[in-house]
């Protein structure tokens, strides 16, 4: 298990998280996803650390709270002392029926936080994000309520999760302008299968130096190898319940054709390479994987080992190229034809 600087911080985390969506689900989209109960939980917790995760992601709104109450409740069981491990949690989603019980407003960040301390059995959270856009709330108002919570002891760090560019921009210059806490990291939607956050998120986070979480690295159980042409998942499966997140299935049904032939000649699973494939990709931080099963997690954690080829990236980065599309073509198309009149001019070469 490698360890990795986590955005502009002198944070380290491991290039896997463990996740805990499936932690506590009984009915309804929760119940779809995982149902693990304290005992299963503890096992998948004590695992993870044991193969040197240290880093752990939940959500207020995962089983209702549920699952921040197991991940809580499994720390304290496990013994684990609390600066072995990083704890990740969120604040946006409908946690009441009330009108301020959802958004990123000071409102509800405050309550959340509240919360979240105290379902976890927790006195500070390292990394406190904010799980979506709240288009009506101010963002000066989210950023600023946060690095209260920074100045306050109870957050270490703050981050954001299914913001555009622009949205995360936008924050940090008001962060930076105000001298406030800004955001260390995005966490997103990223895989082979699924390279959208390629087009304007990942050229962001390099410039800002933001740290990437990735979360559903296998598109929803879509590429872990149970699923391709011609082929049906078994019953029980999370994707033939739960079709989510979107994926051009044909562009998948590429990809997995040959992570196949890669596993197959490497005697390991496909959702192996998939993974594999993100550990390699210079804008990931970590990688996101959450299971129903120990020997699942054992699975996902053998990917740290895969050293894939500069061939097999190469036609793996094929396979899965995202179609060109605007400004992005316009823009290749200028800067190649500027470097190739800066090298005929001498200036390049």
């Amino acid at each position: 298990m490698q360890y990795r600087k986590f955005g502009r911080t002198g944070l380290f985390v491991s290039e896997l998280c463990l996740g805990t969506m499936t932690f506590g689900g009984a009915s309804g989209i929760w119940g779809q996803i995982g149902n693990l109960q304290q005992s299963e939980a503890e096992g998948l917790v004590g695992r993870a650390l044991d193969a040197g995760i240290n880093f752990i992601d939940t959500a207020d709104v995962y089983s209702e709270g549920l699952s921040e109450t197991i991940t809580g409740q499994a720390l304290k069981n496990l013994k684990v002392p609390r600066e072995n491990v990083v704890v990740a949690t969120k604040v946006f989603g409908e946690t009441g029926k009330t009108a301020n019980a959802a958004g990123a407003s000071r409102y509800h960040i405050m309550d959340g936080v509240k919360a979240s301390l105290k379902r976890l059995q927790l006195d500070h959270i390292d990394l406190y994000q904010i799980h979506g856009f709240d288009p009506v709330t101010p963002i000066e108002e989210t950023v600023r309520a946060l690095d209260n919570l920074v100045q306050q002891g109870h957050v270490r760090y703050v981050g954001v999760s299914n913001w555009a560019a622009w949205q995360i921009m936008k924050a940090l210059g008001i962060a930076e302008r105000q001298g406030l806490a800004r955001f260390e990291s995005l966490q997103a939607y990223y895989t082979i299968a699924g390279r959208d956050l390629e087009r304007e998120l990942a050229p962001m986070l390099h410039s800002e130096g933001l740290g990437l979480m990735v979360w559903s690295p296998l598109a929803g159980g879509l590429l872990s190898g149970k699923y391709g042409r011609g082929t049906e998942a078994e019953e029980g499966s999370r994707r033939t319940s739960f079709d989510f997140p979107p994926v051009n299935v044909e562009r998948a049904y590429d990809c997995i054709d040959l992570m196949r032939q890669l596993a197959e000649a490497r005697k390991v699973s496909v959702a192996q390479i998939a993974l594999a494939w993100l550990l390699h990709q210079p804008v990931v931080t970590s990688v996101i994987v959450g299971a129903k099963r120990v020997a699942q997690l054992d699975d996902n954690i053998a990917a740290t080992a895969i050293r894939l080829s500069a061939d097999e990236l190469a036609a793996l980065g094929k396979v899965s190229a995202l179609p060109s599309e605007y400004p992005g073509w316009m823009l290749e198309r200028q800067g190649g034809a500027r470097a190739k009149r800066l090298v005929e001019s001498g200036q390049r070469g």
